[in-house]
């Protein structure tokens, strides 16, 4: 099916032949032809790089030239989300009679942004959208298609119960927007189609053909029964494949179970990629180098990095710091990083097609059995789908790692199905979550309706009524014995603190566990060390780090510095190294020597601050609903401080844009230790201190008039 014969305007038309769009991949063109031009709910189970996205954008063009409603895009994750903002910003240039505007909203659950309701298409993540939900804002009438990627992530634990309430919420709408899921190939697809009132678009056409296999000894046996040998080396079967793929033109990718892992293949793979590489790639590599080193704290892991993308090999993983991971991503798809070692989180996120992909271990730590597990199939099929890059490659390959059971492997990942779907709605966590945000939407229903409700979920389909009711009685007996919400007669209804909890973002659990600590703390003292504490023990706190067998001398001594300051008696034992980074952070300590000191690197001490942030916000929240005015001033000054990084003397000079942990501390120094000091120093004087120069220094003064 050719684009120009789509029932489309001729703008439409001329913009997508302009994006390179002449001819419909199979997988669009069945969705074309089950409706989605006409407002029919479809659900699409198809390969990575199958041209999903083409898919929504014909929705989207379809929907906007017919109506005046909004479209909502809804991705699972931050960077995804960003990506595809770029990709559908285009539509701007699209004349349809009426302006499109694109915005985008990933961040804070808190605030509802005003400029959300100008936009007709807009990017959310899950998690903005429950959030927008739970406000009850006006314009959620107005939502005329929504469009879901990685529909699949349902069955996730942490992500699957937010997007399923979503999707129950928005097909229950008075509107009945048109549905457009979008999904890895799933076995019970039809269950899911089922659910969400739509027509199932399968389809396993990849516009790159892939095959599979398994590696044990030097010899590669694919599903079709091909064989071929690889040249062993020392380096170890994962990079041997690897190499042999760059030698023969193509790129490849090493999934490793571990952060450690991913670095050391890295490492073994260099110089023998070094080798393959031409003088103009080593000049371009070089450069990449110096910009990782130039823009980053030199922790080992940032020189260690900088070091390897000199020979054209990097790894991947949650431990780099967002600055890190992009330059990495853009020279891997540039095509000037030739081998990427990364953990499987690469896999679920941004989209790095490589020719061949190598699995080199099938088995994963399981944080919650303590033990390494094999992965499931779904995970499998995820990874592999990485194999192929579009633009470059006429075959992708991925291949397994085996240890002596070739033909297992082969039976149970190759040509296994993966596993069905399952719900997670029902867990306690998200059912008293999810129930809570029921009733505080729907003030005064009745118990039948809140199990009605969870009914039409999918975990209402897949699970047994009684099963289900029960589980409900059980929440709501939580909920009413935490005065998060009240029953009179036969109707439910949130109290002010269920409300404010629901409205926070927060597991009922842990605003709870908030509530009572703060209403026991003494009034005369500082709390910082014991609201540390409290953040970093909740269970909504992550990345969680325990530990290690050196780190409980310096908790121990952590403890008795700031003694003053705790909310309770603890011990070493009831400590994280989360919270000693934390502390550490807030005391001004370095990513160097966060990294050297704790085994922290920047990435992780990125996500900790984020929701260290958020969490204190929580606590502050909760503070004023509690009435305890005299915690909101250390409260405020504490996130600040999380924020920045910084001593609580330097609150008042980062208060200016332009001037964060560094800056703040030179200029402190130097005798400048608040705003009047600030306005009171010559632009010139302040211009020949140490990191600040005359181009900062007239921005710092210009900055400071909005602040006074």
């Amino acid at each position: 099916m050719k684009i120009e014969q789509l029932d489309l305007p001729k703008s439409a038309i001329d913009f997508l032949q302009s994006q390179g769009f002449e001819k419909l991949y199979p997988p669009q063109a069945d969705s074309v032809e089950s409706g989605l031009l006409s407002g029919k709910n479809i659900l699409v189970s198809a390969p990575t790089a199958s041209g999903k996205t083409l898919i929504a954008m014909l929705a989207m063009i379809s929907f906007l030239s017919k109506n005046d409603g909004k479209v909502i895009y809804l991705s699972p994750l931050r960077a995804l989300a960003a990506e595809k903002f770029s990709e559908f910003k285009k539509l701007e240039k699209v004349a349809l009679g009426k302006k499109i505007k694109v915005g985008i909203s990933t961040g804070d659950f808190e605030n509802i942004e005003k400029n959300l309701e100008k936009s007709n298409v807009l990017i959310l993540t899950n998690e903005k959208m429950d959030s927008i939900i739970r406000h009850g804002v006006e314009w959620v009438e107005e939502i005329g298609l929504v469009i879901s990627d990685e529909v699949h992530l349902i069955g996730d634990e942490s992500r699957g119960p937010t997007l399923e309430m979503i999707l129950t919420q928005l097909k229950l709408l008075d509107t009945k927007p048109q549905l457009v899921g979008l999904s890895a190939t799933i076995t019970n697809s039809d269950e899911i189609a089922d659910w969400l009132n739509c027509k199932l678009v399968r389809n396993d056409w990849r516009p790159v053909p892939l095959s599979e296999g398994v590696c044990d000894g030097g010899e590669v046996t694919m599903s079709d029964g091909k064989t071929f040998e690889v040249e062993r080396s020392l380096r170890g079967t994962p990079i041997d494949l690897g190499v042999q793929s760059v030698q023969q033109g193509g790129q490849s990718l090493v999934f490793a179970e571990t952060r450690t892992r991913s670095k050391s293949l890295a490492t073994k793979a260099a110089d023998a990629i070094f080798q393959i590489l031409k003088k103009n790639e080593l000049t371009e590599l070089e450069k990449t180098s110096k910009k990782i080193l130039s823009e980053n704290e030199h922790t080992e892991l940032v020189k260690t990095l900088a070091h390897l993308v000199k020979k054209g090999v990097a790894f991947h993983h949650a431990g780099l710091n967002q600055k890190c991971r992009e330059i990495i991503e853009t020279e891997f798809r540039k095509g000037t990083i030739k081998l990427l070692s990364s953990t499987p989180t690469l896999a679920a996120g941004v989209n790095l097609p490589a020719r061949r992909v190598v699995i080199s271990n099938i088995n994963r730590y399981n944080a919650k059995v303590g033990a390494n597990r094999p992965i499931s199939i779904l995970e499998y099929k995820q990874l592999c789908g990485r194999a192929g890059r579009p633009q470059y490659d006429d075959f992708g390959e991925s291949i397994i790692v085996g240890n002596g059971n070739t033909d297992d492997l082969i039976e149970y990942y190759i040509n296994g199905e993966p596993e069905p779907i399952v719900s997670k709605i029902t867990d306690d966590k998200s059912l008293r979550t999810h129930i809570l945000s029921v009733i505080v939407t729907h003030p005064g229903i009745k118990k039948e309706e809140i199990l009605e409700f969870f009914l039409q979920t999918l975990g209402g389909l897949q699970s047994r009524k009684p099963t289900l009711k029960f589980a409900i009685d059980i929440s709501l007996r939580f909920l009413s014995s935490k005065f998060l919400i009240i029953k009179k007669g036969e109707r439910y209804a949130a109290t002010e603190f269920g409300k404010k909890t629901s409205m926070l973002y927060i597991d009922p659990l842990t605003a709870t566990y908030f509530r009572d600590a703060i209403e026991n703390i003494s009034q005369e003292r500082k709390h910082t060390f014991g609201f540390l504490h409290l953040i970093t023990n909740c269970d909504e706190f992550f990345p969680k780090f325990s530990l290690r067998q050196k780190d409980y001398e310096s908790a121990s001594l952590m403890i008795e510095n700031n003694s003053s300051e705790l909310l309770e008696p603890i011990s070493e034992y009831d400590c994280s190294r989360s919270l000693l980074a934390l502390q550490s952070w807030i005391t001004e300590s370095s990513e160097l020597s966060l990294s050297d000191n704790l085994g922290i690197e920047s990435g992780d001490m990125h996500r900790m601050v984020e929701n260290a942030n958020w969490l204190s916000y929580c606590l502050r929240e909760i503070s004023k609903h509690v009435e305890r005015a005299d915690l909101l001033e250390e409260l405020a000054d504490l996130r600040n401080r999380i924020v920045y990084g910084i001593r609580e003397e330097l609150l008042d000079l980062v208060k200016v844009k332009g001037i964060g942990r560094v800056r703040a501390r030179v200029l402190f120094k130097h005798g400048i230790k608040n705003l009047d000091d600030l306005a009171k120093i010559p632009v010139n004087k302040l211009a020949e201190i140490d990191k600040i120069g005359s181009t900062i220094a007239d921005n710092i003064k210009t900055e400071l008039r909005k602040v006074r």
